[in-house]
């Protein structure tokens, strides 16, 4: 099938696909056994003149109406012109071809124009029909192809949005320790090397394993678990992960965390709880983020953070249509995120 859609694309194949057409329905109409079934089939030369008439006048509706009219919308002048085609094919039929084979009989006496549309018209009318088929199942398949490559960079766009931010945070956490000469700098430094190594080669491909994810996410969770020491604390908790051959998108869950510790790190005073619970349960997903923070500090860099969620939820959509689902309780200090994935989608 996937061979098939590729060839209808491809328009090198159409010519094939018309010859192949031309001559199956050149068979079909004018192979003649001249009523014995144990007769040798015979084609008259006459047929081969009448059907090369209807073949042109398809050639030319195929070819240069169809394009020209009928796909511009011109659908009044589109008709005009068929019809004028029709009955030029009908004209050729009736005074030229006739005459020339059938001098006696038929071409001495002009017949009457609806059995020559017998003649004409179901000939045209299955190669334009064809030819019609396969200009929409193409067209179709360009929509197809092109919503994709759309999609695809727009994830990869959404997906480049998250690794700045990451390095925008640790970058201004770093420059903060240096500062104070602190013991932590190297460690932070070693662990954003290890988790920019996995954005740039393992995060090429639209899934990665869960237990890699996590993995990394964990990492993750104790860079910025540094911004906060002395202030507060981090209750993590995973289970079902193990040795699971799992695929989920990657960088998606950290999105959630970086935006539970940006909000938590806003509170200026100690007291700040950030946790994390990740549950596998045969293919579904859960996570949940719950982290408190402070009204007035969140209030003013709302729509800093907003972009971020606003990201994560729309490769959501794309990767996982009708497979998640995202609930956000929100109250006037904590703010508490439920996510469920079917991985098996």
């Amino acid at each position: 099938m996937i061979d098939l859609q590729q060839k209808i694309s491809n328009s090198k194949w159409e010519i094939p696909f018309q010859v192949g057409l031309n001559l199956v329905v050149f068979l079909f109409f004018s192979v003649s056994t001249r009523g014995y079934h144990d007769s040798i089939p015979q084609v008259e030369s006459f047929e081969i003149a009448f059907f090369t008439n209807y073949a042109v006048a398809a050639l030319v509706i195929n070819y240069f109406l169809f394009p020209k009219f009928l796909y511009q919308k011109k659908y009044w002048l589109f008709l005009t012109l068929f019809l004028l085609v029709i009955f030029t094919s009908i004209f050729m039929e009736e005074f030229i071809l006739e005459k020339i084979y059938f001098p006696t009989t038929r071409g001495s006496r002009f017949g009457k124009i609806i059995f020559s549309l017998v003649d004409v018209l179901p000939v045209t009318i299955i190669l334009c029909g064809f030819k019609l088929a396969w200009d929409i199942i193409r067209k179709q398949l360009q929509l197809e192809q092109l919503t994709a490559s759309v999609e695809q960079s727009e994830l990869k766009f959404l997906k480049s949005q998250i690794n700045p931010h990451f390095m925008f945070n640790n970058l201004n956490n770093i420059y903060a320790l240096a500062l104070e000469n602190s013991p932590k700098t190297p460690e932070i430094i070693l662990g954003m090397s290890s988790f920019m190594r996995y954005v740039l080669y393992e995060c090429k491909s639209q899934y990665v394993l869960l237990k890699n994810e996590i993995e990394q996410l964990e990492n993750y969770i104790e860079l910025y678990e540094m911004q906060i020491e002395g202030r507060g604390k981090v209750f993590y908790h995973k289970s079902g992960i193990g040795e699971s051959s799992q695929m989920i998108a990657p960088l998606i869950l950290m999105v959630f965390v970086e935006n539970a510790f940006k909000h938590s790190a806003e509170k200026k005073s100690e007291g700040i709880e950030i946790h994390i619970h990740i549950i596998l349960d045969n293919n579904s997903l859960r996570f949940n983020c719950k982290n408190n923070y402070d009204p007035i500090e969140h209030k003013n860099n709302n729509n800093e953070a907003g972009i971020g969620l606003e990201n994560v939820q729309k490769r959501l959509q794309f990767i996982y249509p009708n497979s998640y689902e995202l609930t956000i309780n929100k109250s006037e200090t904590v703010y508490d995120l439920q996510l469920t994935l079917n991985l098996n989608r």
